[in-house]
């Protein structure tokens, strides 16, 4: 019976593993007739209960079929699992007639990009670019700006103060002197960069900001070449319908003085939540150079004039984008400068 039960096994194993194709099925072969429960196993197990004389008999064909099943689950998985790596190979090959998927590019930040517009406009007029140190003194932040230590104005530019004569500078007229105080007129130039004040951040104050300010100096110019200039830049920026108006203000470093604003563009100046029903922008303080401001430089106000205006990067972004809180330009969220790109 028990050479019996061998032969079946030894025909069931064959039928098996001919019909086996993968290595999982070949190791399930293994398993149910080589495992610790498996058919063989128990055939092993079970010869204490077979009669002396038939033990060694069994016992030696049922080695002999371990080892016939073995060796043939070993040789076709070999087989099996070359079969399988090709398919692999043959699934992930590459075809190289393919294009190649290009990469996600950065692009330049919203408050780059239009302070490249800003100074692109003026630099097409015959401005040229002037940069100063953002630690500047107070001399050349204040004083030379007709800003003494006990005037008022300093109250409106909350001051980051590194020792008791130098500072974060607060705009980057400080550029204008050092460029006037090297140069004899004509003087044409813009200033763009960093400022610092101590603000509180909130939707429309940053304590970091850029400013991009214009200067120029020559004999017989007046404020009617500061509205032409002004008035082509609001264009460039805004649209070839854009306008602005003029409207009087104060800064002890230009006199008269001032604030520009622009024709709103989201209703043209029928009033909108936008401008606030006003019909208008703010979007930059100007005026004639203050004559103190010459002299502090070496400058004759008999002999030259000049006028100077000074500009917001993220105002005039934010009125360009439509952007309502400052704050979104310095979080780095890519969901908002995605949609600059």
């Amino acid at each position: 019976m028990a050479v019996l039960r061998i032969d079946r096994i030894r025909a069931a194993a064959a039928r098996e593993l001919k019909g086996a194709t993968t290595s999982a099925e070949l190791e399930a072969v293994r398993v149910k007739y080589l495992g610790r429960q498996g058919e063989i196993t128990q055939l092993l197990r079970s010869l204490a209960s077979l009669p002396a004389a038939e033990r060694p008999e069994v016992g030696r064909q049922a080695n002999e079929l371990k080892a016939e099943i073995e060796a043939a689950v070993s040789e076709r998985l070999v087989a099996a699992r070359a079969e399988e790596r090709r398919r692999q190979l043959e699934a992930a090959r590459l075809d190289l007639t393919l294009p190649g998927r290009r990469p996600p590019l950065g692009t330049l930040h919203p408050l780059t990009q239009v302070n490249d517009e800003i100074v692109a406009i003026f630099m097409r007029l015959g401005f040229s670019v002037a940069e100063g140190p953002e630690v500047e003194s107070d001399y050349n932040n204040f004083e030379a700006l007709n800003i003494p230590r006990d005037h008022p104005a300093r109250d409106m530019q909350d001051t980051f103060y590194l020792s008791e004569d130098t500072l974060l500078r607060t705009h980057t007229s400080p550029a204008q002197i050092r460029t006037m105080k090297a140069q004899r007129p004509p003087v044409r130039i813009i200033c763009p960069g960093k400022v610092y004040r101590r603000d509180a951040p909130d939707v429309t104050h940053s304590p970091m900001f850029h400013q991009v300010e214009g200067l120029a100096v020559d004999r017989t110019i007046s404020m009617g070449d500061l509205k032409g200039t002004l008035e082509l830049f609001a264009r460039e920026m805004f649209g070839e319908r854009s306008r602005i108006r003029f409207r009087p203000s104060f800064f002890p470093f230009t006199e008269p003085s001032a604030e520009v604003d622009v024709l709103c563009f989201n209703c043209g100046g029928t009033g909108c939540r936008f401008c606030a029903q006003s019909g208008w922008l703010e979007i930059l303080g100007c005026g004639m150079v203050h004559p103190q401001v010459l002299r502090n430089v070496g400058y004759d106000p008999e002999e030259v004039t000049g006028w100077a205006f000074g500009m917001g990067v993220e105002r005039i972004a934010m009125l360009k984008y439509g952007v309502d809180d400052i704050r979104l330009f310095f979080e780095n969220d890519l969901r908002f400068l995605e949609q600059f790109a």
